[in-house]
């Protein structure tokens, strides 16, 4: 009988698995978007080809993580950065690096925020479902709505000003004002920039405007690692939020992990993300865009249009309406029926009662003519 220890990459290769089947999980063509929920994007093969190899190395992680983030700053000329557990995770030791500085006793008492300033302010219009991920640190937000207002709200006890990209038409204080702003007072700025990429110039865009910190999503347009994002900016603030996270204990953040795969992913990703000609695959998306427009609008009373948010999600959403008397079925039915069918396809749950809607971007090749099949079946069964 050997001696040799269990080594567990070191297992000679059998059959590839495909536990996903093996659990009958459903799969399907990704016809939405990058919703969390949904697994957001794929990782290319050069991004898992980083985090195979770095799996059989052990190395330091603090060691690691400084090299990744000197990388990643230099691409993204900002100051610092770092890998963290996906931008929500940013939003937290972002949020915590603010609030403690270096001070290790600050640190370790968090969300207990007593004797040191416990307040953020923030935009009325730009509340939004991840804010909780601020609040976890024990702070309270301050609502204004005007400069005038956040000047006046303004104090020994505000910590950070913090900012939503998405909801910037909102807002009466725009992303340069606030940023300025923020330099005026004395108070750090955090910008959650977390699904606004494409187009890649926003990578450096905000930091450039002057936001002492920002946050991208690493599993969305850049197709890093789901479990990853990134949090850029000051390099004072970078070092506290890196204190207050894994891998150091007894704080905030340590249950929030990031190992050697997901840095060494995020890398790749982005340097990936940025390399692509990012103008062809506009025009890809266009021409997905089109395959299903044509083969919807071959029914009578179907019209399509085709609108790009503004800021986050920046790419084309097709959006499908048709009278409901002549095709005797709702939107919310296609979206029903597409899932159902095989192989599934999960349409953007922007879907409503009006309209049905598609986004292209996260689609594979092949992936639109088969969903422009399925609705022309779908709609000429409800025609009939």
């Amino acid at each position: 009988m050997s001696s040799l220890p269990f080594a567990p990459g070191l297992r000679a290769a059998t059959k590839k698995r495909d536990v996903i089947a093996e659990l009958g999980v459903r799969t399907f063509i990704n016809a939405a978007g990058t919703y969390t929920a949904l697994t957001a994007s794929l990782m290319p093969p050069e991004v898992m080809d980083a985090m195979r190899t770095a799996s059989r190395q052990y190395v330091n992680l603090i060691d690691l993580q400084d090299a990744v983030g000197k990388r990643i700053a230099t691409l993204l000329e900002c100051e610092s950065a770092m890998v963290t557990s996906g931008a929500a995770c940013a939003l937290t030791i972002g949020t915590a690096a603010c609030l403690t500085g270096k001070d290790r006793a600050r640190i370790q008492r968090l969300p207990d925020v007593t004797g040191m300033p416990g307040e953020v302010l923030v935009q009325k219009s730009h509340r939004y479902g991840y804010d909780h991920a601020v609040r976890a640190c024990g702070v309270k937000l301050v609502e204004i709505e005007t400069a005038e207002e956040l000047e006046k709200a303004a104090g020994p006890q505000s910590a950070m000003m913090l900012f939503f990209n998405d909801a910037e038409p909102r807002g009466r204080i725009n992303a340069d004002e606030w940023a300025r702003l923020g330099k005026k007072l004395n108070i750090p700025t955090f910008n959650d920039a977390s699904a606004d990429v494409p187009p890649v110039s926003n990578l450096k865009k905000y930091t450039k405007l002057g936001f002492d910190l920002v946050t991208f999503s690493g599993g969305k347009g850049i197709c890093g690692p789901q479990s990853a994002g990134l949090l850029l900016g000051r390099k004072d603030l970078i070092e506290a939020a890196r204190m207050n996270t894994s891998p150091n204990s007894d704080t905030i953040s340590r249950g929030m992990k990031v190992n050697k795969e997901e840095m060494v992913g995020m890398l790749v990703a982005l340097e990936a993300f940025m390399q692509r000609d990012h103008e062809a695959e506009g025009r890809e998306w266009d021409k997905r865009v089109a395959t299903i427009q044509k083969a919807a609008e071959k029914y009578k009373t179907v019209s399509c249009s085709v609108e790009v948010p503004p800021i986050a999600n920046h790419t084309p959403h097709l959006k499908i309406k048709w009278d409901q008397g002549a095709i005797r079925i709702a939107p919310p039915d296609v979206l029903k029926a597409l899932r159902e069918g095989s192989p599934s396809i999960e349409a953007c749950p922007m879907t409503n009662k009006e309209m049905l809607v598609f986004t292209v971007w996260m689609m594979q090749p092949g992936d639109a003519e088969v969903v422009a099949r399925r609705v022309a079946e779908i709609l000429k069964q409800a025609s009939a």
